[in-house]
């Protein structure tokens, strides 16, 4: 099936409906639509200040689960945007979308809508339009999602990229970057043999609990049913980028090719090894040599660290959350509070202002 929004193989949608992160619930409803069901903590992405606020309201501690109720998402945490049926008017999908989760729910949230994404057609950024007008008519308050990091191929080799940041920026790359020769750098595809031993997938598993449990947001952990199916399905185009020394594996990197660009999804690191030897900077600039050489047209490269690939050089497009919320005392807090859950917007307009 193919969706709209979709930037990511449907065998990792279906390995997610299969197995969901621990403590969800997942499940493609009658509309064709992937989503979940989880415990959400609302201060997950709020801003410092709001979060100081709460935590020092009287009792606390006492009403604190009042924060976490369970919510409905429309989308999945393995894409980068919610998908939608192509089969379904935007209008309809949301009227659906209300009748069906809205009285179940304390909290329903279509998660990661794009706001008119480089990296979509006309089409399907017309589409993620339409349902967030339709959404915002039915009730659904509007919330700033997160910046999501990319990078357009469209540089001659690493040299030339680098050539494109400030003079500060390449000497400190540049320096990270000499460690790449301590390491030794092999490119496995999902599904290869070694993923039929037990020992590695327990292996690969506790390094990416290690990047998991270091954190800022925990959000949604895997199971270990998910990463044992995510490695050993020959399906899905995935590459692993895995880094080793001295025999011994001390970082990976898991994306996939599809539709002319490499999507960037899970890492697993051992520390303090992954920091000493800058995995993070390195995979980073193998990732962008190898789109290169694939000749592929985008490095999509997730959610996080927005400060720090910025200053590696990507590029950013935005989402929104809409949010509906049961209860009608909290649904009009929540729509006097929303713009303190924008950290990411907040950021780039701050960057922006720096700049003008």
């Amino acid at each position: 099936m193919k969706y709209f929004n979709q930037l990511e193989p449907n065998e990792l949608i279906a390995n997610f409906l299969s197995y969901p992160p621990i403590d969800f619930a997942a499940w493609q409803d009658d509309s064709g639509t992937p989503m979940f069901s989880a415990k959400f903590d609302l201060l997950t992405t709020a801003d410092d200040d709001l979060k100081k606020r709460v935590v020092k309201l009287p009792f606390y501690q006492n009403w604190r689960k009042l924060l976490q109720p369970n919510t409905c998402f429309i989308g999945t945490t393995v894409s980068e945007y919610a998908l939608f049926s192509q089969h379904l008017a935007a209008d309809l999908l949301a009227q659906h979308i209300k009748q069906q989760y809205s009285k179940k729910f304390s909290l329903t949230i279509v998660k990661d809508l794009p706001q008119q994404s480089p990296l979509l057609d006309e089409i399907t950024n017309n589409y993620a339009k339409n349902i967030t007008e339709q959404l915002a008519s039915l009730g659904f308050i509007e919330v700033e999602g997160q910046a999501l990091a990319w990078v357009p191929i469209d540089f001659d080799d690493i040299d030339d990229y680098l050539s494109r940041l400030s003079h500060s920026r390449r000497k400190n790359f540049r320096r990270k970057l000499k460690l790449q020769s301590q390491l030794v750098v092999e490119v496995l595809s999902l599904g290869d043999r070694c993923f039929l031993n037990q020992q590695v997938l327990d292996h690969y598993y506790q390094l990416y609990l290690n990047v998991f449990e270091q954190s800022e947001i925990h959000f949604d952990l895997l199971s270990k049913p998910f990463f044992s199916q995510l490695l050993q399905n020959q399906n899905t185009n995935g590459k692993i980028f895995t880094y080793s020394h001295q025999g011994k594996l001390i970082g990976y990197n898991i994306c996939f090719e599809y539709q002319n660009t490499l999507v960037d999804k899970y890492i697993g690191f051992a520390y303090p090894q992954a920091r000493e030897f800058n995995l993070y900077y390195i995979s980073w600039f193998y990732n962008l040599a190898y789109a290169k050489q694939r000749g592929l047209k985008a490095y999509i490269a997730g959610w996080t660290d927005p400060e720090v690939k910025a200053s590696l050089g990507a590029k950013f497009t935005f989402t929104k959350h809409m949010v509906y919320v049961r209860n009608p005392v909290l649904r009009a807090i929540l729509s006097k509070l929303s713009n303190k859950f924008e950290s990411d917007r907040q950021w780039q307009d701050s960057i922006n202002g720096k700049q003008s």
